[in-house]
């Protein structure tokens, strides 16, 4: 019955589109059928700029999955692949099972809460790690508890090549070997399972790529900002919300006074040490805060709910699912505007050079058709069609041009996990703190620009004059703060004269060396000692042509938390003077 439910959940959704960092892994996949040991050694265009996909903050196996798929079918095909992930599902709901026969008065009623929490019904639609993962993470539970120990190491290790939080089974199967079979030394050693299957793939990496994906991530982490208190807090907030939709919400207070009645009992200690357990390891590793994150701490949650009375369960229940198929129903609405989207303007883009600034499946579509991500430092001509998100764009750009096409993205019901007028934080907590939206607002506003001529007429352009949109070529954001390198086109003078750039060194940027290149070339550079007002100049040039293309560089950026731009320094102006 608990199998058939899972089945009734996952069928309708099987066309679902490409969605979330689906793009990530298929990327790693396609990568695999050329280096299949190593499927992330290779790039990819995040907010604008190449990274090293060794830095992915999940070890290979769900990119291998893909890449077996993409071997059987040839392609991505939405329904054949979602048709496959169902086993995920069906897998942590017999771990479940097996789990609930041991640990609850009612096994079924615990399982069918497990099917029914929202972030089990809404990720399990994607081809993302959550799944995979909880399905080897509940199985390496259920099967280290019945002690096959065998086959629990098996599962920890694939747990472990999904994700790096696979570490937090050693705490949680401590506690459980404490209570119920300390002298076991056998059950003991096979604690040590994920972390040394995560030690011994970073080896590997390193040893065979010459870096240490471990390496290579905290870089990012430091490079971004992933890390900074500011981000931290606010993901414990979001977690601490999640938390409380793991069931519904009408089941938490007899369920606490239940726990702290029976606390004493060994059944409800460990069940307790897991939430606590995992709980505290999710804030500490991520940043995001998203509902799913929290999904291998579903199951001592309903386990701990299923002590309750059948009538208060079949209300949880029915309530819990019908939000579950309504949050699963909204995503499916939001990924498709943008498969539609793309397919809409295939049509419109032949014979045009197309750019998508944006994620997701947005990206994925469009890329599927021939579009390329387009990076900070990408110079546009007249006749690119640039694709724009505005949930989630990453690169400014101030070339003339024309809307081509656009379109809202508002799904039927009223409610929402993502979006430009919603504060729900079920995606992501930098969109607001709510378990999801209720409201009939725009997810997404995707447009699609004809990028037309520029009017060069200034030869010294100050950052706040009108024509500065016409000849800032890229990297200048509206505020003034430019990133890594920024670019502008001049009217060439008649005769030789210095090229001059005015700008700002804010007191927590880390730029220092700044330098001025002229048509490829670079005429002035210099180092400043501390943060300031400065001018730099060079000496006498001459453009080689009526339009002088001048680019601007800085040494480092650094990132502001909640801000996704790289930032180097405030320009004021830049241009040829006497």
């Amino acid at each position: 019955m608990v199998l058939l439910v899972v089945l009734l959940i996952r069928l309708p959704f099987l066309n679902q589109p490409i969605q979330g960092d689906d793009d990530t892994y298929l990327k790693e996949a396609e990568h695999a059928l050329i280096e299949p040991l190593h499927p992330a050694h290779t790039f990819y265009v995040f907010r604008g700029a190449p990274v090293d996909l060794r830095g992915h903050p999940h070890p290979p196996l769900d990119a291998w999955t893909l890449a077996g798929l993409l071997m059987l079918f040839g392609d991505v095909k939405e329904a054949p692949f979602h048709a496959a992930y169902i086993v995920f599902s069906l897998i942590a709901a017999t771990a479940m099972w097996s789990l609930a026969r041991r640990f609850s008065p009612s096994p079924l009623w615990a399982t069918l809460l497990f099917a029914a929490v929202p972030a089990f019904v809404v990720s399990g639609n994607s081809l993302e790690s959550d799944l995979p993962f909880l399905a080897f993470w509940m199985a390496a539970i259920a099967l280290f508890g019945a002690r096959r120990l065998v086959s629990a190491t098996f599962a920890m290790v694939l747990a472990a090549m999904v994700a790096y939080q696979a570490v937090l089974l050693v705490p949680i199967l401590a506690v459980y070997l404490w209570l119920f079979r300390r002298r076991d030394r056998a059950s003991w050693a096979v604690l040590l399972t994920a972390p040394l299957t995560i030690a011994a793939w970073q080896a590997f990496e390193r040893l065979s790529t010459g870096a240490l994906p471990a390496a290579v991530l905290t870089g990012y982490f430091g490079s971004y900002g992933f890390q900074a208190l500011a981000l931290k807090l606010r993901n414990a907030g979001a977690l601490a919300v999640h938390a409380c939709f793991l069931v519904f919400p009408i089941l938490l207070a007899p369920v606490s006074v239940l726990a702290w009645r029976k606390r004493r009992e060994p059944a409800t200690a460990f069940l307790l040490a897991w939430i606590a357990l995992f709980f505290a390891g999710a804030v500490i590793v991520f940043f995001a805060g998203a509902a799913r994150y929290l999904l291998p701490m579903a199951a001592p949650v309903v386990l701990l709910a299923s002590h309750l009375r059948a009538r208060w369960l079949a209300a949880g229940f029915a309530a819990q699912l019908a939000l579950a198929l309504g949050l699963a129903t909204v995503n499916y609405q939001h990924w498709d505007g943008y498969r539609r989207f793309a397919q809409a303007l295939r049509t419109p883009a032949g014979g045009h050079r197309v750019w998508v600034d944006g994620e997701w499946g947005l990206r994925y579509y469009l890329e599927s058709d021939g579009a390329l991500p387009l990076v900070k430092t990408q110079h546009l001509r007249p006749g690119d069609i640039v694709v724009s998100s505005a949930l989630g764009h990453a690169v400014e750009y101030t070339e003339p041009r024309t809307a081509l096409a656009q379109t809202g993205i508002r799904p039927d019901l009223p409610l929402r996990l993502i979006g430009l007028e919603s504060r729900s934080g079920f995606s992501s907590a930098s969109q607001g703190l709510y378990p999801f939206g209720v409201s009939n607002g725009i997810i997404d506003q995707v447009r699609a620009d004809l990028i037309g001529e520029r009017r060069v007429t200034l030869q010294y352009l100050p950052m706040t004059a009108p024509e500065a949109a016409d000849q800032i070529v890229s990297g200048v954001f509206a505020d003034h703060w430019m990133g890594a390198a920024a670019t502008v086109v001049l009217r060439s003078p008649s005769a030789p004269q210095p090229l001059a750039l005015a700008f700002y060194i804010a007191p927590q940027a880390a730029a220092r060396r700044v330098a001025l290149s002229l048509d490829g070339r670079e005429i002035a550079a210099q180092t400043y000692p501390a943060p300031g007002a400065y001018t730099l100049q060079s000496a006498p040039v001459r453009p080689s042509g009526s339009v002088a293309t001048v680019e601007i560089r800085v040494d480092r950026t650094f990132m502001v938390p909640g801000d996704r731009r790289d930032l180097g320094i405030v320009l004021a102006a830049v241009g040829f003077v006497q």
